[in-house]
């Protein structure tokens, strides 16, 4: 998997900080479940009659399944991983946090470079979310 020496370096702000995923930067290359601003929020997952177990077990196995995708981080309700684009090599980051207190699931995608990103962050998002309720297929 070739690696952009521009997007190698992780960010430092990656992570859970005092509940919460790191906020979207101004340029629209993320989103984030947790963006307070409508071009930048998308819908957390909805983990249905699954448990926080079975919700991150079940996300784990459809990134793993993903082309140009490795898991970096897996914690207690907390997922990280990095998705390579196999032409360039840049690297976006995918996040997914488990809320207790809201029983769903936060999930921000953002680019590490660029100022855009032609959608990609949130087709990614809407993706895995189909694949959580059934339908299609990584590519």
């Amino acid at each position: 998997m070739m690696t952009n020496p521009l997007t190698r370096k992780r960010p430092s702000h990656i992570g859970v900080h005092h509940g919460r995923l790191a906020s979207c930067p101004n340029s629209p290359n993320s989103v984030c479940s947790q963006a307070e601003d409508n071009a930048h929020y998308v819908a957390p997952l909805d983990p249905g009659n699954r448990s926080k177990q079975e919700l991150m077990a079940r996300l784990r196995i459809a990134i793993e399944g993903c082309e140009d995708v490795e898991v970096v981080t897996v914690d207690d309700g907390y997922l990280h991983a990095e998705c390579h684009s196999p032409l360039l090599g840049f690297v976006d980051d995918l996040e997914f946090l488990w809320s207790d207190d809201e029983g769903v699931c936060h999930v921000r995608s953002a680019s590490r470079l660029g100022v855009t990103d032609l959608g990609k962050n949130r087709a990614r998002v809407e993706k895995l979310r189909m694949l959580l309720e059934g339908w299609g297929f990584c590519d």
